[in-house]
């Protein structure tokens, strides 16, 4: 039976240094990932910028998103609705390139939750979703 307390004393321990170490982090965080890609630029724009449709192409779309700035086919602007433990804004920038496009994602973040916010920087890193949604766009437009 003391082997169970003492796990449980551990694993409280463990969440409390965590949750210690995010409170001193900041709660934003700015952070870009680009990609080339051999589509026009309009072609990637109007798959970007449908951010509604973002679940049928990307499986790492888990948060509500809507676009709060639109410039076809150069730029477009979303940011996080209805999160209560992070929110932010990606800026994804299309620029056209000799071979296609090169797709750039800035995600200016915050993350509130502070166990979330250790995780977020020393484990998940601040650019995985950004890295998962390239990845599925080359995918989707290859």
């Amino acid at each position: 039976m003391k082997w169970v307390i003492w796990i449980v004393v551990a694993l409280v321990s463990v969440v409390g240094v965590i949750g210690l170490v995010g409170f001193f982090l900041p709660v934003g965080h700015e952070a870009s990932r680009s990609l080339d890609i051999n589509t026009p630029p309009d072609r990637a724009f109007a798959l970007l910028a449908d951010v509604d449709n973002y679940l049928k192409w990307w499986s790492g779309a888990t948060v509500k998103s809507e676009v709060v700035e639109r410039v076809p086919p150069s730029k477009i602007v979303t940011r996080v609705v209805g999160e209560t433990q992070f929110g932010g804004t990606w800026t994804i920038d299309i620029t056209p390139i000799e071979s296609g496009s090169r797709i750039t994602i800035t995600e200016r973040g915050e993350v509130y939750n502070v166990v979330f916010r250790t995780l977020s920087r020393f484990v998940f890193g601040h650019t995985a979703t950004m890295e998962s949604c390239l990845e599925a766009v080359r995918k989707r437009l290859s």
